[in-house]
């Protein structure tokens, strides 16, 4: 960023006369050759979504409880924050046999 050097203003980027300009008294510096960069904007958030093929990848930590419809006593689990951020958070299963999934609030 540069400032004027009679008023002090913000000096503002003409980009078709590759000029800066004081929008107070209108004093013009020619920017001679320099290089204007432009901002890019910033990524937003990407929402992963877990397909069939990333679902059948058995990459998640298991705990030993039992199954509520088959008895299997293996299940993958996670959490989640489905309430308050001053609440608990909710702990998701899933069997390792029948895929049956089921939660837990703690």
């Amino acid at each position: 960023m540069k400032f004027c050097p009679k008023c002090g203003s913000a000096l503002i980027v003409d980009r078709k006369e590759r000029a800066y300009r004081c929008p107070r008294c209108g004093y013009e510096e020619s920017m001679e050759g320099g290089i204007l960069y432009q901002r890019s904007t910033p990524e937003t958030d990407k929402i992963v979504v877990v397909g069939e093929e990333e679902r059948n990848l058995r990459t998640m930590p298991q705990v030993t409880i039992e199954c509520p419809k088959c008895g299997n006593n293996k299940a993958y689990w996670w959490m989640v924050q489905t309430r308050g951020i001053d609440e608990s958070t909710t702990q998701f299963y899933r069997c390792t046999k029948c895929g049956y999934t089921w939660r837990e609030y703690t």
